[in-house]
């Protein structure tokens, strides 16, 4: 069989891999949009490097959009085989991808309108909601722990990754010509003892990994130190009368931030002010994660004894019509906008930055891993002038980046959940979804602890196992 990295290869977004069996079946590991400098990521979107009509099954992680984000653009160029997912992610992905392709066709719509002004010829989307909703016809359901065959001679499993609702590892145990072998796929690890969800399972053991290597060399700051984090930001771009803008995917960060401000404001440590949740998916997305209480972990299921919405308390309101959205950016008063996209490169989010970020009263916090090139890395660097929506805009706003609100494991979480491993069964190690220094750091890490054979692939390099 032959595996190709055809996406989040030295590169933090675009989780695509292609697994090609010797009886002509072929699968992929996630369709996730890619997410960076605005020509690059317009290519390697619309251009898939394969022929998305031979793909015979997709193995989903989760409903990240740099993960699932494609799936509608894969259905429209003549995808039509099964997409499995657990049952959370395909409750999520029926409201993300919708909102994907709604965003694209109001963002072209916009930017076009600027073309025109320019001279400048029109885009297309890279896909509709016409699309969108074709592809949701194609997911199976399945539950965690639990055998299933996407094509013959292939058998796979889900184990909760605790990332968001619903993610997943996956471990496939592939037979061909009488021998088996078992390649196992992290998806994205998710970050232990954070709030909702339950740590990271262990998956099954395999003798090759494809491992996301995210915050390879880095350890994060203390989850307890979060509330008051925010507490101490909000109270003090409060003072100076300024708006603290966050953008936070809509599906996890969302809602652990606003469950973190629910317990702040049941312990009396947050200024009267108002908090915005300004995005339809947020919103859907939040009533997917009151219907999945089976998901929560031990900590959640207890303060639900206390506070049966975790997700709402007086001073919080969720914002669906565009017209209330578009009210907050005239309105300058201290405030907080949670909206989505979390790397800027899409949504609500980017007209409160247009709006709100030449104010030094204002503070955007950074709340999650920001890709190279995208609008949010380039705040997190703080560059003195910043584009958005094709214009120059001076930040001056304060900038504040709490990386204890990560999704993702950090390196010591990354080694302590390959570490449950057979570590002799475990012949080989691919890393994926990790800038280039953050690869070879948790690269040297691994060889540290004893591992050997391991790869950093490139985009569409390919390997027989």
């Amino acid at each position: 069989m032959r595996l190709t990295f055809c996406g989040a290869a030295r590169t933090v977004t675009g989780s695509k891999h292609l697994l090609e069996l010797e009886n002509g079946k072929k699968l992929l590991l996630d369709c996730g949009l890619y997410q960076g400098r605005r020509a690059e990521a317009d290519h390697l979107n619309r251009h898939f490097p394969f022929d998305p009509a031979e793909i015979d099954a997709v193995l989903l992680s989760h409903a990240h959009i740099d993960h699932s984000g494609l799936l509608p653009k894969l259905w429209k160029e003549g995808f039509r085989g099964r997409i499995f997912a657990t049952h959370a992610t395909v409750s999520l992905c029926g409201l993300m991808l919708l909102d994907s392709a709604y965003i694209q066709e109001k963002d072209v719509a916009y930017v076009n309108k600027i073309h025109r002004k320019r001279g400048k010829p029109p885009v297309e989307p890279l896909y509709t909601v016409d699309d969108a909703e074709g592809v949701l016809n194609q997911f199976v359901g399945v539950s965690y722990g639990l055998p299933f065959s996407p094509v013959e001679g292939v058998r796979v499993v889900y184990r909760d990754a605790g990332h968001i609702l619903g993610s997943a590892t996956m471990a496939l145990t592939i037979r061909e010509r009488g021998k088996t072998l078992r390649l196992g796929f992290t998806g994205d690890v998710g970050n232990p003892g954070r709030p909702i969800l339950r740590d990271p399972q262990k998956m099954d053991d395999c003798d090759y990994l494809i491992s996301e290597s995210t915050y390879g060399g880095k350890v994060h700051e203390s989850a307890g130190k979060t509330k008051q984090r925010l507490a101490e930001v909000i109270g003090r771009t409060s003072r100076r009368g300024g708006k603290v803008i966050i953008p936070a995917f809509a599906v996890g960060r969302t809602q652990e931030i606003v469950y973190d401000l629910d317990q702040l404001w049941n312990e009396h440590r947050l200024p009267a002010i108002p908090v915005y949740v300004d995005s339809p998916l947020a919103v859907n997305a939040t009533s997917v994660y009151l219907a999945h209480p089976e998901c929560y972990n031990r900590k959640l299921r207890e303060y639900l004894l206390s506070d049966p919405n975790p997700f709402g308390f007086s001073r919080l309101t969720y914002i669906r019509d565009v017209e209330q959205s578009k009210a907050l950016n005239g309105q300058r008063v201290p405030m907080v906008i949670i909206s989505a996209s979390g790397m800027c490169e899409a949504g609500r989010i980017l007209h409160h930055l247009k709006n709100n970020i030449g104010d030094r009263r204002n503070t955007v916090m950074i709340v999650g891993y920001c890709a190279e090139n995208t609008l949010c890395k380039r705040i997190v660097d703080r560059q003195p002038v910043v584009r958005i929506f094709g214009e120059e805009h001076v930040l001056r706003a304060e900038v504040v980046v709490m990386h204890s609100l990560s999704a993702h494991a950090d390196e010591p979480g990354l080694l302590h959940f390959i570490g449950m491993l057979d570590r002799e069964r475990l012949r080989r190690i691919f890393l994926v979804h990790g800038a280039p220094e953050r690869q070879n750091a948790f690269k040297a890490a691994l060889e540290r602890h004893g591992y050997h054979n391991i790869s950093i692939p490139a985009f569409k390099d390919s390997v027989v196992l």
